[in-house]
Parts: C-alpha cells; structure tokens; sequence
C-alpha cells in the first residue's frame, strides 16, 4: 500500500513538474522572447555569389560593400523542385512561400495538386497587415505563390481572377495590369471582363501613379492595390528624373508606412522581378544596376522598419549564369567593367542566352514549323549556348538575415528552410 502511495505521489509531482516547464516555456515564448514587430523578406534572382560579386565592384570597386553584405546573418540555400534538380521561377517560389517543394509549373499546389498555405496567409490569421511589392507582373509566379494556387502558372488570366477573389492583401504594389484588363482597353484579357474596376467595386482603393501613390493616406480602411505598368516595370535605369513611375524603393517604403499602421504588426514580400527578366536577355548591365537597386532598397527597408523589424533576403534561383572574367583594376566599376578589354576578352559571359551565335529561337506552339537560326554577330556579352532565354544554373543562393529571429540563418540551409524560419516569427 506505501509502495502504491509512493508510486503515486511521484507520478503526481513528475505531472507538476511537466505542467511548470510548460508554463514556462509558454511564458518565455509570449512575454520573454518578443515576436518582431515587422516581418520583410526580399525575393531576388541576383543573390547568387558570381551576381553579388560583380554588382558590387559595378557600385564602387572591389573595396565597396552592399547593405546586404553588412547583415549579421548568412546561409547558402540549395534550390531544388519536386521534379528536377534546378527549379523554375514557379517551383522556386512555391518552396519558398509554403515549405513545400512542388513540380515545376505550379503555384503553391503540392505534388498531388493540393492548396498550400503560405506565408502571407499564416501572417493574415496571426493578425498580421500584409504586403506584396513586385518590379514584374502581379500574376509572375513569385507573387502569385503568396495568394495564388495552380498547376499552371503561364495562366496569368485566372491568377489575375484569383487576386480578385482571394482574401485581400492590404496592400499591394507592382506592374502587370493587362492581366486584369480587356483586350478592347488595351488588356490581353479575352473573356472582356475588366477586373481592375471590379476590384474597385470591391472596396479597394487603386492607384496607377508616383503621385497617387504618395498622396493615398496611410490609415485607410481598405487594401490598397498599385499597378504602375501594362507589364514589368522599366528598368530603374530607364526610370527619369521626375516620372510618374515609382522606384522599387517607392513602393518598399510606401508600403512599410500603410503596414506599420496596424498594432499586430506586418508581414511584407518584395520580389525583385527585374533581375530575372534581364539575366533572361543577357543584359548584364540591367542584372548589375537592378541588383544595385535591390541593394538600395534592402537598406531603406532595414532603416524604416527599425531594430524591432526581421528583414530577410535570398536568392530564388539563377538564371543565365552570369560570370565577370578577367583581371579588372581593383577601382574599375560602372562602366570599366564592360565590354571587352585591350584584348578583345569580354568581361561579362553568360552560360546560356540569346547573346550566343547561332541561336536558335522557339518554334511555333502548333508546331507549325521548326525553329530557325538567328545570327547574332560579336555579342559583347557573349553566351556559350543559344536559346531564347537563359536558362536557370545549379547554383546555391544567398540568404541573409537581420533582426530578431534570424538567428537561425546560419550554414547551408534548402529553400524549404526559409518558410520555417519566417512561419516560426509570424
């Protein structure tokens, strides 16, 4: 009977035991360790080592150092789909925004055509004020991973109707409006409808420049959606003095003010679309100057959002495989780094894209004839194998990290990695 009574007293104070460290760690979780108030992540093609290397001797030299260089906070993260060893933009951004590696092609459907949950959602149900930045099209795949869900991602008319139809996002920037508007208004919608004043029948408010963008009040009720382009936006060296055209760090600024509004805190996506559709053209200056603009970008983010804020960034996927050769000044930049040397070598080569002799371009859908053979004579910035677009490389990217939360980023990491480490902070 003592035995039983032994027995018994143990287990209950083994029980209230158990039952302490769980408050404890409760309340270390909820009042001791202080979720960031501001979540940013930055999505960009350029955060590969060859990229990153190159852009910064472009900005200043080999001695100058970018904002994302100077974060605490660094990991490489390997990049594979479901199905291939090299993911397209559509896989590579599903992993990244759900945790879940799909098939290339799909938007944050699982193997089996599931809908996955993303980071943008779970931040939404944790009470979080949530934002979508993009220099591309709204409906590109990276974006569309964040509210979107499909097992193709070239049907940028039923993305643009699932934007419309999805939980609001409170505020979104970027380009892409012909996919919401019909053909008769300048669109590439076929059915006619016009989803832009739909949307506007819907409570949003919507703006289409630099001015409206900067004269809309931060406090407003409702989502807010600016689309600034028919398609991607210009290259920010094509953006003039004065335009009406907002800068990839307008839009990350803006943003951050109508986020920080909400008491519960924010969850913000800038996918730095503009780095990927130059890498896609050989247009090794573009891939460089936008890098540099991510990187400007990266530290207004850091500067706004403030030391309470986790601001992230990594690297997608490469495309094009982009290398600067030779053996450039330690000062060379701009400019110097450009076309070919003394002796004729180029500085900048690419793996693949059109910048390559002979290329072939794509053959017609219906196959109604082959593809034929494009001269391309001296490229400057030559490529060692032809094709219409450049081609994503097998290459791990970069992920940097600084604020609460990012401890760990840290060592070599897979991009399924990054959704863990930002669900756990949201």
């Amino acid at each position: 009977m003592r035995r039983m009574l032994k027995l018994r007293n143990r287990l209950l104070a083994l029980f209230c035991l158990l039952v302490f460290i769980g408050f404890g760690f409760l309340f270390f979780r909820t009042w001791v360790v202080q979720k960031p108030f501001g979540v940013i992540i930055f999505i960009n093609d350029g955060l590969s080592t060859n990229t990153l290397a190159a852009a910064r001797m472009y900005d200043g030299g080999a001695d100058r150092r970018l904002e994302a260089e100077r974060f605490p906070r660094l990991a490489l993260v390997g990049n594979r789909a479901h199905d291939y060893a090299v993911p397209d933009e559509a896989a590579a951004a599903t992993a990244i925004a759900t945790g879940v590696r799909s098939s290339h092609r799909a938007i944050s459907v699982d193997p089996k055509g599931a809908a996955l949950e993303s980071l943008l959602a779970l931040a939404r149900k944790s009470g979080r004020a949530t934002g979508l930045v993009t220099t591309g099209n709204l409906t590109d795949p990276t974006p569309a991973a964040f509210y979107a869900h499909t097992a193709d991602a070239r049907d940028t008319a039923a993305l643009a109707e699932q934007y419309l139809n999805a939980e609001p996002v409170d505020i979104v920037l970027g380009g892409g409006l012909a996919a919401f508007t019909p053909e008769n208004k300048g669109g590439h919608r076929k059915d006619g409808r016009d989803l832009w004043l739909e949307l506007r029948g819907k409570g949003y408010t919507l703006v289409r420049t630099k001015a409206e963008l900067e004269n809309t009040p931060a406090f407003l009720s409702g989502p807010v959606t600016g689309l600034f382009a028919e398609g991607a936006l210009p290259f920010s060296s094509q953006v003039e003095s004065g335009s009406q055209q907002p800068t990839l760090s307008d839009m990350v600024r803006r943003a951050i003010e109508f986020l920080q509004t909400n008491p519960g805190g924010y969850f913000l996506v800038v996918d730095c679309a503009l780095v990927t559709r130059a890498a896609e053209q050989n247009l090794g200056e573009a891939v460089l100057s936008e890098t540099v603009d991510f990187d400007r970008a990266l530290a207004l983010a850091r500067e706004y959002a403030g030391e309470k804020a986790l601001v992230v960034a990594v690297g997608k996927r490469d495309v094009g495989g982009l290398s600067l050769n030779g053996a450039p000044l330690r000062t060379d930049h701009g400019v110097s780094l450009l076309g070919r040397n003394a002796s004729g070598q180029p500085a900048l080569t690419w793996a693949t894209g059109p910048n390559a002799q002979p290329v072939a371009t794509a053959a017609p859908a219906d196959g109604s004839a082959p593809p034929r053979m494009v001269e391309v004579s001296n490229p400057v910035e030559p490529a060692a194998f032809g094709v219409p677009v450049a081609l994503p490389t097998s290459r791990d990217m970069i992920f940097v990290g600084s604020g609460p939360g990012s401890e760990p980023i840290s060592g070599f990491l897979q991009n399924t990695d990054v959704f863990r480490i930002l669900r756990e902070q949201l």
